[in-house]
Formats: structure tokens, sequence, C-alpha cells
């Protein structure tokens, strides 16, 4: 707020020669309202002190930050933030694959394609799990998993770059195409990940340090159903404490069953001695429920295994998912652009209880 040069209260105590006055107002000419100050202090008889920003003071003016964009109406987007979440399950890029679990670099280049081409933005399962998906209106979260740690996921070339023809190159070069589609997914190791000593270490630093999630797969690939209580707790406190070794500072959040095997106390995949997990994913073979919903279960996240239409078992693959997604377009998770609210369409679902408050229907 601009102050006039004479004040009610202190007409009597404030006098400026003519020098000061013209150059008070050269100053505010220059000044925009708002950014001019004065200070008249004395009305007792104190001195007269002006204080400005100037040029020379190196403190630069700064323009005020633009007005927020108005919210976006969620039945303009069809929000649905109870929707399905598709959760894909990748293990390696081969070019001549020999079982449901490969896929070919083209196949993977062309996945990413379509679901960027769909309006889906990857998010981490560590971001899913604990609801943290804060993406454009209209946008669908979409989580990309990696399991065991295979050298074609990633390896780190000479130029400390994610080596051409690598799962993570290609999902760069995708992500540069379509500005925002995010270029993060989530990598679950064994021992010796990505080729394993200096070189799986260096690749297990390299995806932290550029966002990506790094997730445990226990130490030695363990069927946690088949092995006993203390033996299946171990082996996951074991590549919970690789992960953290190799790349310290990190802490893991989420597990990838082996196998997709559940242990039979369910909670012990989630936590234990040395670990405390947000998540734990599953093997197949749908979409997961919204984490806000209140069919979500964190110790069993269900994944769909990343294949194309003429694999075997292709109706649990994803081609034929994102189609019955695309097909029914209240089905899926699709964000309203307000990280602070949850909204979806009435009569279509229900919150889990944490949720109610910051939930609206529409």
């Amino acid at each position: 707020m601009t102050r006039d040069w004479m004040t009610p209260s202190c007409e009597k105590c404030v006098t400026l020669s003519e020098g000061v006055y013209i150059a008070a107002m050269a100053w505010r000419r220059l000044i925009p309202a708002g950014i001019a100050l004065l200070t008249v202090a004395g009305c007792a008889g104190g001195p007269l002190q002006s204080v400005f920003s100037s040029p020379d003071s190196g403190n630069a003016v700064e323009a005020p930050p633009p007005a927020p964009a108005p919210p976006v109406d969620p039945a303009e987007v069809q929000a649905n933030e109870l929707g399905s979440v598709p959760v894909l399950m990748y293990h390696r890029l081969v070019d001549d694959p020999v079982s449901v679990y490969d896929r070919t670099p083209e196949g993977f280049r062309a996945e990413l394609e379509r679901l960027a081409r769909e309006g889906y933005v990857p998010v981490t399962t560590a971001e899913f799990a604990a609801g943290e998906m804060d993406i454009p209106a209209g946008k669908h979260p979409v989580v990309l998993t990696f399991d065991d740690g295979d050298p074609s996921t990633i390896t780190i070339g000479p130029d400390n770059a994610p080596a051409e023809g690598t799962a993570v190159q290609i999902l760069q070069q995708v992500a540069a195409a379509n500005p925002g589609f995010r270029p993060v997914a989530s990598m679950y190791v064994n021992a010796d990940p990505f080729g394993g000593g200096a070189a799986g270490e260096k690749a297990l630093r390299w995806l932290h340090e550029n966002g990506f999630e790094v997730g445990n797969h226990t130490f030695g690939h363990t069927n946690l159903r088949l092995a006993s209580a203390a033996e299946g707790e171990q082996d996951i406190a074991r590549g919970d404490r690789f992960i953290r070794e190799a790349v310290p500072g990190y802490e893991p959040t989420t597990l990838a069953l082996p196998f997709g095997a559940r242990p039979r106390d369910a909670e012990s995949a989630l936590r234990g001695s040395g670990y405390d997990y947000t998540g734990v994913l599953l093997v197949g073979a749908n979409p997961a429920p919204s984490p806000y919903s209140e069919k979500f279960e964190p110790a069993a996240i269900p994944r769909i295994r990343s294949q194309g239409y003429d694999d075997d078992e292709a109706e649990y693959g994803s081609s034929v998912w994102l189609d019955e997604l695309a097909a029914n377009p209240e089905s899926p998770y699709t964000s309203d652009g307000n990280p602070d609210v949850i909204s979806y369409p009435a009569g279509s679902g229900s919150p889990a209880d944490r949720f109610v408050t910051t939930a609206a229907a529409y």
C-alpha cells in the first residue's frame, strides 16, 4: 500500500524540501505502486527516513505470481478417483521371447506409446500405495514395475546413462516425445541385480537419483508361501538391507512377491523385523483398486502381466486389459487434478474410512 506524503496525523512534523520531493516523485514514477515504501517517523520530533528499493541495492523487484488456475469441474473430466489402476509387470526385454514374461523392445515401446496416447501418466508403486498421485485432470495413473533386476531393464553405459535398447532408455525416449508422460517406474530386485557387482550398484544409485523406485523382491527370490515364517521374514529383511547398503540414505517402501506367492501370514510381507512397507505386489491378473477405495488391500495389490494379443493366456495380459479399460471410460481411475480432494461419481463406489473426509461425490 502506498502512503501519502502528508499524513493527517503528522502534518506539522513532516517537511520535505523541494529537491527531495522532486527526487521522490521521480522514484515513484519508476517503481510501481505497492513496491515504493516511504517510512515516515518523527511525529515527536524524530528524523524523517525514506526507504526505497534501488536498482543498485541488489534487491530484484519480482512480478507477483500468476493467479492459480481455477479448479476443474470433476464432471467435465469424468473424474473417478475410486477407479481401477493398471499396475503392469515386466521382467526382461529380448529380441526372441521364450516365455509370456518376455517382451521385445519393440513391443515394450509400442505399449508405452499406447499408454501415453490414451492419457496415462506413470507413477511409482510407492506413490500409488501411499495415495500420493498428483497428476493432471483427466489423466489416468499407471504403474510400471520390473522384477528380477535383469540387465535388459537398465545397464549404465560409459556416459553414465542407460544403454541403448534397455527398458529405461526406451522409457526416457517415449517420455521425451510425450510431455507429461513421466519417465518413472518401480524396480524390484534380488541379490546381484543388473549384472551384479559394481555395475549393479551403480545402476541402483542411478535409478534412485533419477526418480525411480527401487523395491524389494526378497534377497533370494524366495517363495514365501513355502518358506517358514522365520525364513521368509529373514529373506525380506536381507533384501531390504541389501538395497539400503547399495543406495545409502534410501529406504525401500514396497515389496513384490516372488512368484506372486503370499506368505501364510499376509501381514508379514508388509512388516517384520527390519522392514515396514506400504504395499505388497502380487503377480496377476487384473487392474488394482484405487488406493482411496474401500476395496484396496495394501498386502495384496494385483498386477497385470505385460503381453501382446497373441501370447498364451492373453486374456489376462495388458493388451486385453487396456482395451477393456478404454471401452469402459467410467472404469479407470481418472484424476480431478486436485490432490486435496478425492472426486468420484455418486454411486460408483465407496472411499476407505481414512479418506472419507477428503472424498467428494458429484
